[in-house]
């Protein structure tokens, strides 16, 4: 009786402090050069916290761009995230996913060790996992590398050509990696995502990462959501979140229109990494430049002009706020 207690009670304590609501997928400040620039994440992270209301953040991920970045870079940038982020974040994700499990576990090790209050690895993309059995054993050697951190798996069918289902992922996997605590779905596939849900407890958190069907993942029973565009729409899709929270489904489905009307005009220019880190860049005014190669600056113009519409849209956004 006192185990079976005692379990229960850490159950119920890792559940209320669980991350839930929108958590941005943040960009990496680069020079011009592709240099990183560690300096502009304090204004960064007040930015999200007084202008978009966004009080958690998932660091070095696609948005990121992890995978451009060195382990040495992604460190760096790790420690300067949780340092800058402590006492105004509720929570910071680090990304450790690599293609080398040993730099999966370095960068997880180094998450434990600057106090980040989570870690997440999506699959490796080169030498890709058969199966779900052998996905669950390299997420177990990541996770293993930092056990008293929140593991989170992220899912992202679309880069890494990973297409194992989610649902068979978490089949039994608490008992192979113990801090496992959820999912980052960043798939189209709502029969997985809500198979993932329905079979996840109450300590886990399942995050929704396609921002355009964010509703519809809200009806699911999504908990919390990563994605980028909450940098610069953090306090509208709050909102969202908040109407259907009271079943206000007419303000709600009004809202992500909105937000599907704006990312097929900026799909026009081809809505790629660089094109939605100029559009922060021209909403925000933080100094983010450009992206590292090979990913294709996008030209200041293009970024007006959806920043422009962004306005059209969201009309109660101040026009001076655009960096024109």
């Amino acid at each position: 009786m006192p185990e079976f207690f005692f379990l229960d009670f850490k159950a119920v304590m890792s559940a209320a402090k669980k991350p839930t609501g929108l958590v941005a997928a943040t960009f990496t400040p680069l020079t011009t050069q592709g240099e990183i620039i560690l300096s502009e994440i304090g204004p960064y992270i007040d930015y999200l916290t007084q202008k978009q209301g966004v009080r958690n953040i998932f660091v070095n991920g696609t948005t990121g761009e992890s995978m451009a970045l060195s382990v040495a870079e992604r460190k760096k940038l790790a420690e300067e995230w949780c340092s800058k982020a402590k006492g105004k974040m509720e929570h910071v994700i680090v990304n450790v996913g690599c293609l080398s499990l040993k730099d999966s576990q370095e960068l997880a090790s180094h998450a434990a060790e600057i106090k980040a209050d989570a870690i997440a690895a999506m699959a490796p993309f080169f030498f890709k996992p058969s199966n779900a059995d052998v996905l669950r054993m390299f997420l177990k050697e990541v996770a293993s590398a930092a056990p008293t951190l929140p593991f989170y798996y992220y899912h992202i069918p679309s880069l890494t050509g990973v297409n194992v289902p989610v649902r068979d992922l978490l089949e039994d996997i608490q008992n192979v990696i113990p801090s496992f605590r959820g999912v980052k779905f960043s798939g189209t596939d709502l029969m997985d995502f809500g198979l993932c849900v329905s079979y996840s407890p109450p300590n886990w958190t399942i995050f929704y990462g396609v921002d355009e069907q964010l509703l519809s993942a809200l009806v699911m029973g999504a908990q919390g959501a990563v994605g980028s565009t909450y940098n610069y729409l953090g306090s509208h899709i709050n909102k969202l979140v908040s109407a259907f929270e009271k079943g206000d489904l007419v303000e709600a489905r009004t809202i992500q229109f909105k937000l599907q009307d704006l990312l097929k005009y900026a799909s026009k220019f081809g809505f790629d990494l660089g094109v939605n880190k100029q559009l922060m860049i021209q909403l925000s005014g933080l100094s983010l430049g450009p992206p590292r190669l090979p990913v294709k600056p996008c030209p200041p113009a293009d970024a007006l002009s959806i920043a422009h519409k962004f306005q059209s849209i969201f009309p109660e956004r101040d026009q001076s706020e655009l960096n024109t």
